[in-house]
């Protein structure tokens, strides 16, 4: 590291010891409250679609949901008259176990002395040495969410690229909690193998019935099997506005290649690319979109913020280390965290989706 360099990794480091009320932040501390709130809202802020979703701090590292939103309705009617009590029951309470647990997951990271000397002319230096690894916390956070099926006490990233056993994510809790709400075989698939052929790509029904593929296909196209999807949510909840229909890549690349290659022209909508995409048509009547990590052959029908990430308040530990050896500097950090489906009833899951007729 150059002498420049290290004033200023020293100033850094000074800073967040200074920030969070302690003598020596190359010593494991416990993030300041104020400061772990401020942490959290920059990694909301670094994604599109965490700002669409709920990042909720919780006291406890286990409990009931938050229920941020309405699961059943409220109206209705009593016979006061013939002795029947009035019985108001909580209209965020969920039918499934309904809790929460929160389970540390470490973001530690390094960076090599090289690439410190790079920034080092930057005015900016301690902000861009923050907010690069914010915004990745915020991708990781993503990728648990879709793809998360387990708590490994050692997790290994070489067999899960997709961070599959830091957590447990949403699917995966559908897939648990609610299985009713989840299409992931179609009639004409064969044994063990599991399929749902769909034939004619996202054009909406238009009532042309002469396509020959879709005798041998389960649905006709994409807006179909979506609709189909709606009959999964609780009734109350399938005309809702704000639902969203997230699409796989798999699903759509062939039909709006061109629209994704436009969204790449500049670095700026690359970013905004990568982040959500709002596909020119909608399915089964609802906005549908393109999220990052979203497991390519699925749709997922719900709205975006009856997914929830909790995170246990007081929980961020932090190190910062100068490791001469490796000629690097190493950040420890941790938090408890949980991925949350606040109301399975508004939510219909379908996988294994093959598009195409089901071959010969």
């Amino acid at each position: 590291m150059r002498n420049e360099t290290r004033l200023l990794f020293t100033s850094y480091v000074g800073q967040i010891a200074q920030l969070n009320g302690v003598a020596d932040a190359t010593v494991k501390f416990s993030v300041a409250p104020a400061v772990e709130q401020k942490l959290e809202e920059k990694i909301q802020e670094s994604s599109d679609f965490l700002q669409l979703v709920n990042v909720v701090g919780v006291p406890q590292q286990q409990g009931d949901k938050v229920g941020v939103t309405v699961t059943r309705p409220l109206a209705s009617r009593t016979n006061t008259g013939a002795g029947n009590r009035r019985t108001p029951g909580d209209p965020t309470d969920t039918t499934d176990d309904g809790g929460y647990h929160c389970r540390q997951t470490n973001f530690d990271h390094a960076i090599k002395y090289a690439k410190l000397d790079a920034w080092r002319h930057k005015p900016e230096f301690q902000t861009l040495l923050r907010d690069v690894i914010l915004k990745q916390q915020g991708r990781d956070r993503i990728m648990i969410g879709f793809n998360g099926t387990s708590v490994a006490t050692q997790t290994d990233r070489a067999a899960n690229p997709l961070l599959q056993d830091v957590n447990e994510g949403w699917l995966h809790k559908i897939r648990t909690h609610a299985a009713d709400r989840v299409l992931d075989d179609g009639e004409l698939s064969t044994a063990p193998a599991k399929a749902i052929y769909v034939a004619g790509g996202v054009e909406v029904v238009d009532g042309d019935g002469t396509n020959v593929d879709t005798a041998e296909a389960d649905y006709a196209n994409l807006d179909a099997l979506a609709f189909d999807a709606l009959d999964l949510l609780d009734p109350w909840h399938r005309s809702d506005t704000d639902l969203v229909v997230i699409v796989g890549w798999k699903l759509v690349k062939d039909k709006y290649l061109n629209l994704l290659q436009a969204a790449g022209d500049t670095a700026t909508e690359r970013e905004a690319a990568h982040r959500i995409l709002t596909l020119p048509k909608q399915l089964a009547g609802k906005r549908a979109v393109i999220v990052p990590f979203f497991p390519e052959d699925a749709l997922l029908v719900t709205s975006l913020d009856n997914l929830s990430i909790y995170w246990q308040e007081e929980t961020r530990r932090r190190q910062i280390k100068d490791e001469p050896a490796l000629d690097q500097i190493e950040n420890y950090e941790s938090v408890n965290e949980d991925y949350v489906v606040e109301d399975y009833g508004r939510c219909a899951l379908v996988e294994n989706v093959v598009m195409g007729k089901k071959p010969a």
